[in-house]
């Protein structure tokens, strides 16, 4: 086996691997304003007027898109070795995302539930496979060297991205259902009316044409693996190396299998907190698009700086030490925020004035949110671009495909779990709060797991 991060041929020039990064600033703005910070809101206070139930079908979202992710990516991964080519196939599953997203705009308060909940199914999936495909092409680009700071600068491109679009939401689009004005006191563009949800709607069709705007560079500049085998004997050969693969994790590479347990358990926790979290707000403070857009804009600057400093750092500690002390961090933060409430902070041991000052974020329960949530956008990007160049630093180019298939199969074979177990304790407490304190036993788990993993994870565990 070659080592991990070996380059084959020349090194690509400078602008094939600022494409290959910019496929992260194209495809967060979906994470970013629909999943997490407007359309989800939206969807669990304002299209239904149940957002307990509304929010338990959003995890019900999550677990199915997991399921197939989980199912689908290892296989996907290694039929991509053998087929050669990943660009096919990121751009059949960027037009299944492109038309899932535009389908978001008829989700109107009022209308069925059903029809938004399968196309941000089938917008999930699609971006998920995408991501396979597009991380194992790193490899081939970097050097092992230099993987942990393209991963994290990337990453942070992502979190730019995401931003940019979140600001053009509040500061141009999502007006206060209260003054008629956005963010910078201007009416929306388009008169857009937030009574019919068209401030939160929109974000499908946006993230769609941003989604293929900035892609096309990857397309264009980046270089891809060399044709291989056609489809179907690709597809053969592609699950006889996933056998393999499985096979050589249960015994002679035990120490990568370690890395993506405890990845597969981390990774839930923070997924959970993505998915979640900015419904969580919205249920427990009643912030609408504008109180959600701003929070969300603030974690994404913060996780810019996280993903810079993290970078630099990777390459001086090594990937494992930045996701240590990023999951320590997520501890910390996840356990002020289900312990947060109207009046308290840490379950009543620091008690907070009940008054409301007005306007934004006005209660100091409100202020504490936010605090414990910059804490999450400080690290919730190094945890996971420090895990991507963890795995990159540990395999070899020529297996990049099926082990990143499995690699997106730890982040998701047990992420349903993340969001069931919220949904089981939600229905069965009436308490968000408890569902969300859930997802620290899967922060917990991960990182102590982690601890015993040896780094790079190459070989097999003595």
């Amino acid at each position: 086996m070659s080592q991990a991060g070996e380059q084959a041929g020349p090194r690509p020039r400078q602008r094939g691997i600022w494409g290959w990064m910019l496929f992260d600033w194209a495809a967060q703005p979906f994470f970013t304003v629909v999943t997490t910070f407007v359309f989800g809101p939206y969807f669990v206070a304002r299209l239904t007027e149940d957002p307990v139930s509304a929010q338990a079908m959003w995890s019900n979202m999550a677990t199915i898109s997991s399921i197939v992710i989980a199912v689908m990516s290892p296989v996907l991964g290694s039929i991509a070795d053998q087929s050669g080519p990943r660009k096919p196939w990121i751009a059949v599953f960027a037009a299944i995302k492109i038309g899932a997203l535009f389908m978001l705009w008829f989700a109107a308060p009022g209308s069925p539930i059903l029809w938004p909940v399968i196309f941000m199914i089938l917008a999930s999936i699609a971006a998920e496979f995408s991501i396979v495909f597009n991380d194992s092409m790193m490899p081939r680009l970097v050097s092992a060297a230099d993987v942990g700071r393209v991963s994290n600068t990337a990453w942070g491109l992502g979190y730019l991205g995401g931003m940019i679009v979140l600001i053009l939401v509040v500061g141009f689009l999502a007006s206060d259902p209260q003054t008629g004005v956005t963010l910078f006191g201007l009416p929306p563009l388009f008169g857009l009316d937030p009574a019919l949800g068209e401030d939160a709607r929109i974000t499908g069709p946006l993230a769609a044409l941003w989604y293929l705007l900035f892609i096309l560079p990857m397309f264009l500049f980046t270089p891809d693996a060399a044709p291989g085998a056609p489809l179907r004997p690709a597809v053969s050969a592609g699950l006889r190396e996933l056998r393999k693969t499985l096979s050589e994790l249960l015994h002679s590479r035990r120490s990568i299998l370690r890395f993506l347990v405890a990845r597969m358990l981390y990774q839930d926790g923070v997924n959970g907190l993505l998915i979640l979290g900015g419904t969580f707000a919205a249920g427990m403070f009643g912030w609408v698009t504008l109180e959600i857009g701003l929070f969300g804009i603030l974690l994404n600057v913060v996780a810019i700086f996280g993903c810079l400093v993290a970078g630099r750092f990777d390459r001086i500690a090594g990937s494992k030490t930045v996701i240590i002390i990023s999951l320590v961090l997520l501890l910390v933060a996840t356990l002020g925020i289900v312990s947060t409430g109207p009046g308290y902070v840490f379950f009543g041991l620091l008690p907070l004035s009940e008054l409301d000052a007005g306007g934004l974020f006005g209660t100091a329960a409100e202020k504490a949110y936010l605090a414990f949530g910059l804490l999450i956008g400080l690290a919730f990007g190094p945890v996971q671009a420090s895990s991507r160049s963890f795995l990159a630093r540990s395999v070899a180019i020529d297996e990049a495909g099926r082990f990143f298939g499995i690699y997106a199969l730890s982040g998701r074979a047990t992420s349903f779990m993340a969001t069931l177990s919220f949904s089981a304790v939600t229905y069965a407490t009436g308490s968000a709060r408890l569902g969300m304190a859930t997802l620290i036993v899967f922060l917990v788990a991960g990182f102590l797991l982690l601890l015993r993993t040896p780094y790079p994870a190459g070989g097999a565990e003595q």
